[in-house]
């Protein structure tokens, strides 16, 4: 039995026992949420035709309910709180990896000002020397030359190397393509956001 399958409505005919009740439909609700969202985990799969099996099966879920308004309402809903719940993991997540580069770079600056006290001391004490040697650690040097400007507008044009950006004037060609121009290589796309609240 596909996961399709599995999500297709339970609305009650006429003919049908009694509607359920408030509890039933909040459980038929809950689990319906729950198999949307395993086939949102498929979306993020490696295999194309995993991805594609699963675009399929939640695009028919809702076609299967055309002329079933109060079914499809349903339906779009379960849809509407995955999507939702994706989103705040999302930016949950971002704000977690923002937080944990910041302490990676506090880290990092005491490591090395650590390591800057470390090597001064060292180097007072034994001033030709370009390696230390430690029970666990080695601490090693090398020389190396590079060019450090003081001011940059001092120097003479000659030691300036020129660098050239080009990038499309989106602005531009778009006022253009408005304005019934023909511009190869750019067309106007017209495009709709949708937005859950």
């Amino acid at each position: 039995m596909t996961v399709l399958t599995a999500i297709k409505t339970a609305t009650p005919t006429a003919s049908e026992a009694p509607s359920p009740g408030l509890w039933q439909l909040g459980i038929e609700n809950q689990e319906l949420t729950s198999r949307v969202a395993r086939l949102a985990e498929q979306l993020d799969s490696d295999d194309p035709e995993l991805r594609s099996q699963a675009i399929s099966e939640l695009e028919a879920a809702l076609l299967q309910e055309e002329g079933h308004r109060q079914a499809l309402d349903s339906k779009a809903d379960s849809y509407c709180w995955v999507i939702e719940h994706l989103r705040g993991q999302a930016a949950y997540r971002q704000q977690q990896a923002k937080r944990l580069v910041e302490l990676a770079r506090s880290e990092e600056a005491r490591a090395d000002a650590l390591e800057e006290s470390l090597v001064l001391v060292l180097t007072r004490l034994q001033p030709s020397a370009s390696r230390f040697s430690f029970p666990n650690h080695e601490l090693t040097s090398r020389k190396s030359q590079a060019v450090e400007i003081d001011d940059e507008d001092a120097l003479p044009a000659e030691w300036l190397a020129l660098k050239t950006i080009s990038q499309p004037d989106k602005a531009a060609i778009k006022e253009a393509l408005k304005a019934g121009h023909s511009i190869p290589g750019a067309q106007l796309i017209s495009r709709r956001s949708w937005r859950i609240r």
